[in-house]
């Protein structure tokens, strides 16, 4: 339980990209937003850009920022919960999507569990998970595995393993990438994995331009498309039906 003292860390999603605030986030968001003066960021000047989208009341400028990225080092980190063991309500704010998936957000909200602050998440999109529910593939065994690396041969090499991890755990592995670097994910996943291995790419994710399809690998050899520059993400697994063991607790 946290300390009368400390305020608390709420945990807001920002949009995937340039869609509607009510079409992807609740009302009681804005509420939140507009109660806190005080925000720890990936970036200032997107997070301005989604505040103001939200609405927020308190002039832009009287709000103070946080800067939490990967260049961010760990004394800088625990400066950035001051506020809070202070007894002010912080907002953490992610490039897109939710803060903790993806993102340096994590540090902040480790820190803050050390010191018995309270951590509220709050209801918004995340595309890792947007992508696993509508893919098709098991939901029940599935790992985030961030980027792959860099360089073709190590990238091809994971490719593989992940995809005999999938095949003999009936597991999705679900991966992402810098957007100019889609295609040639894309084509490693092509050239690499068994025709029958199962590929969803979710891309654009709650846009206008939104595309999800899943397919086997020698259906999308047929089928190729560019994804570059659009965020996307990736997911492997297998034909293997999926067995239903948890009913309660989603």
């Amino acid at each position: 339980m946290s300390s009368a003292k400390t305020g608390s860390l709420y945990l807001i999603p920002c949009l995937l990209g340039d869609a509607p605030i009510n079409t992807s986030l609740p009302s009681f968001n804005k509420e939140i937003v507009n109660s806190i003066d005080e925000y720890i960021v990936e970036d200032v000047r997107s997070a301005r850009r989604f505040l103001i989208k939200m609405g927020i009341i308190t002039p832009i400028d009287n709000i103070t920022f946080h800067l939490l990225n990967e260049h961010t080092s760990i004394e800088q980190v625990g400066s950035c919960i001051e506020g809070l063991l202070q007894g002010k309500n912080v907002g953490l704010l992610s490039d897109a999507g939710c803060p903790g998936i993806a993102d340096p957000g994590a540090e902040v909200i480790k820190l803050a569990h050390k010191h018995s602050i309270k951590v509220i998440p709050l209801i918004g999109p995340s595309s890792i998970l947007l992508a696993l529910i509508s893919s098709g593939l098991n939901g029940q065994n599935f790992a985030f595995h961030g980027y792959l690396p860099k360089q073709k041969p190590e990238r091809v090499s994971k490719l593989r393993q992940l995809e005999t991890e999938s095949l003999r755990e009936n597991r999705t592995q679900i991966f992402i990438e810098t957007p100019y670097r889609n295609d040639a994910l894309f084509e490693d996943i092509l050239s690499s994995c068994k025709p029958e291995t199962l590929l969803c790419i979710a891309s654009d994710i709650t846009l206008q331009t939104e595309y999800i399809h899943t397919k086997t690998v020698k259906e999308w050899q047929s089928q190729k498309r560019s994804f570059n520059d659009h965020p996307a993400v990736f997911l492997i697994g297998c034909n293997q039906p999926i067995t239903n063991k948890s009913k309660n607790y989603r």
